[in-house]
């Protein structure tokens, strides 16, 4: 068995319409990330945060995955060259759920997930959500809710998993990422020594100290399928 462990960022899914936080100087639909991305955002204007959250929930219930998240969850089982079963992993930065939609099975969301919300008052009552969010909405105990997204400034549950499974790669793959928001870029330097690592995105990032390194500068939706096909064919 070879174990393929793929880190997701934006670019893969703004092939499916989906806007990056990084578009537009640093915009998000016209919003700063200080505005809405924040705790201390959303205690000074609750209604603006939920606002913004909103409409992301309304883009991504309205995006289809495309050919690089399909061609990632046809992956997982297939044989390589050699006879090895392929088992694969994804661990994402992206709050939407294209990966799933595509078929993928073993997802790690990094920075939460936009088709749920949790309370605030029992961060543990969470709940799947595809309407609108209000400041009305109540948990099942009577308290407030908000997006089940990690915020900046906040601390990310998932990054001990995250790590767990890259350091039981095979070969890592970093799709459609800047590799410039910390923690999740540095899950790199966690795989093994001498693991290969295929980096994929039109606007190459900085890849420093990886040996061996396959870099293809080229859109997700294409660069993907050849990423696999060389490690099919060289495992």
């Amino acid at each position: 068995m070879i174990h393929v462990v793929v880190l997701s960022g934006a670019g893969i899914s703004a092939e499916s319409g989906i806007k990056t936080f990084r578009d537009s100087d640093g915009l998000w639909e016209s919003y700063r990330i200080e505005d809405v991305a924040t705790p201390m955002a959303f205690e000074r204007n609750p209604e603006l945060v939920l606002d913004f959250y909103n409409l992301r929930r309304r883009q991504v219930l309205q995006a289809q995955p495309n050919q690089a998240h399909i061609a990632l969850a046809e992956m997982n089982g297939q044989k390589t060259k050699s006879g090895k079963n392929i088992k694969l992993h994804i661990v994402t930065q992206n709050i939407d759920d294209l990966h799933e939609r595509a078929g993928s099975e073993q997802v790690i969301h990094l920075h939460g997930e936009i088709l749920k919300v949790r309370s605030t008052a029992h961060p543990h009552l969470i709940y799947s959500w595809q309407k609108d969010l209000t400041i009305k909405d109540r948990c099942e105990k009577g308290s407030p809710m908000r997006p089940h997204i990690v915020w900046f400034h906040e601390e990310v549950p998932m990054m001990e998993n995250a790590i767990t499974t890259v350091q039981q790669a095979d070969v890592l793959m970093v799709v459609g990422t800047s590799l410039l928001v910390y923690p999740a870029a540095g899950l790199i330097h966690y795989r093994n020594a001498n693991v290969p690592v295929y980096v994929i995105d039109p606007n190459l990032p900085l890849v420093t100290g990886v040996h061996p390194l396959h870099t293809y500068s080229e859109p997700a939706s294409t660069g993907v399928a050849k990423a696999l096909q060389h490690i099919k064919d060289n495992n």
